[in-house]
């Protein structure tokens, strides 16, 4: 992170990974990770992402909120994180690895930025106070044809509780979550390996969609 920041990237966020049971099972293991969001990696819906800049990826739906306020571990609960929260946005993540066929122990996809390649947002923030995130629906399409389906109660049974462990996590390691930052909360379905020509589109109960257009 150090290198990176010096190149001129900054943090603008962070994501927590392996929050649902699926994601779990699939990579094996039984808590979630962590690491930052950087600017170079966020995109708007819509965004055409050429495939042979990652190596692996797969495409995961998921819930981000955005901070209105600082929230600093330890002692966060879910009730001061729904404080800190100023509105959620509809959003996918591209995961990627530099560990050969996703073999991967937990600090090896943390030592990896918790396997982040890119985010896509809808850029849409709807008020925390409008919608209960727990019961938030997800459809996936691939090229029109539906992949898979969730809702916000996958990423540890509340999402708001996937931020409130993040700021304890975090802050135990002297890091704040700052106004403005984008917290990714973690896929809602198990990831879906892209491929040329494909179009993602996840669909979200109020938050709108989110698109991204896989090109060579």
């Amino acid at each position: 992170m150090r290198l990176l920041l010096a190149d001129g990237d900054r943090i603008v966020g962070h994501k927590v990974g392996l929050t649902s049971k699926p994601m779990q099972r699939l990579i094996g293991m039984d808590s979630p990770d962590y690491g930052p969001v950087l600017a170079s990696t966020v995109y708007p819906s819509g965004v055409e992402l050429s495939l042979g800049r990652f190596i692996q990826p797969k495409i995961e739906a998921e819930l981000g909120f955005v901070l209105g306020a600082p929230l600093r571990g330890p002692g966060v609960g879910v009730l001061d994180a729904a404080r800190a929260v100023a509105g959620v946005v509809a959003a996918v993540e591209i995961v990627d690895s530099r560990i050969e066929d996703w073999r991967i122990a937990l600090a090896d996809t943390i030592a990896d930025l918790a396997s982040n390649g890119a985010v896509a947002t809808s850029g849409h923030v709807v008020p925390l106070s409008d919608v209960d995130p727990r019961l938030l629906g997800m459809v996936l399409t691939r090229n029109g044809s539906v992949v898979d389906t969730g809702a916000g109660a996958a990423a540890l049974g509340d999402p708001l509780l996937v931020v409130s462990w993040l700021a304890n996590t975090l802050g135990a390691l002297g890091v704040e979550l700052a106004p403005g930052h984008l917290i990714m909360t973690g896929a809602l379905h198990a990831a879906v390996p892209m491929a040329v020509g494909d179009v993602f589109r996840a669909s979200f109960d109020v938050l709108g969609s989110v698109t991204v257009r896989v090109v060579a």
